[in-house]
């Protein structure tokens, strides 16, 4: 029998929301790590994020990253991405088309900030920004970071590097592998408009 969302854009769309929700919370959804990909002419980069927030009625999606990282530096000159999202047990691949906006240091990132875990904020912490060359394998981290020997008030130092990616939705496209046959359908959240398209 096949699922409800089959033949029915209304309930792909609950669908994939459903598990964009979960995803947020459940951190065994493969839709928790999403591949997001941005550009600033010919440099083309993707990597994998961690979904922090998801948002039907503002069409938005979430996640964190640090200011002294390259893609915030992209982002500002081109605010257009992509995420991928698959999920090989549910047969779903997601391909959402986002516009986004890098939040530092005002009432988004104060928001999430509250919400982060002690562990989670050493990241914020490091004296180097992501991506800088170093002649030996390391953390980043002096060493008494990676024993968390630091106070919940010592991680407060982190928040100046917190930063808060929102994205706007402009798009999803949405594939469902199926041995009777593929669906494939492209929603259009800026027109509200959506289209079955061949797989």
């Amino acid at each position: 029998m096949q699922p409800a969302y089959y033949e029915d854009l209304e309930e792909i769309q609950n669908k994939y929301w459903s598990m964009l929700d979960d995803a947020v919370t459940n951190r065994n959804s493969p839709f928790r790590i999403p591949v997001f990909i941005c550009a600033n002419q010919n440099e083309v980069d993707g990597r994998i994020v961690v979904l922090r927030k998801s948002d039907r009625e503002s069409k938005l999606l979430q996640f964190h990253t640090d200011l002294r990282s390259p893609k915030v530096h992209i982002l500002k000159n081109n605010k257009n991405a992509s995420l991928v999202f698959y999920d090989k047990e549910e047969k779903i691949q997601l391909r959402v088309k986002v516009e986004c906006e890098v939040n530092n240091q005002n009432s988004i990132t104060k928001e999430s900030w509250k919400k982060t875990q002690h562990i989670s904020r050493r990241c914020y912490l490091t004296d180097s920004p992501p991506g800088t060359t170093s002649n030996d394998p390391t953390s980043g981290m002096i060493s008494k970071l990676e024993d968390f020997d630091y106070t919940m008030e010592q991680s407060e130092e982190g928040y100046k590097n917190f930063t808060v990616i929102k994205c706007k939705i402009k798009s999803v496209e949405w594939l469902y592998l199926a041995a009777k046959g593929h669906r494939r359908a492209k929603f259009n959240l800026e027109k509200n408009k959506n289209d079955w398209l061949v797989p």
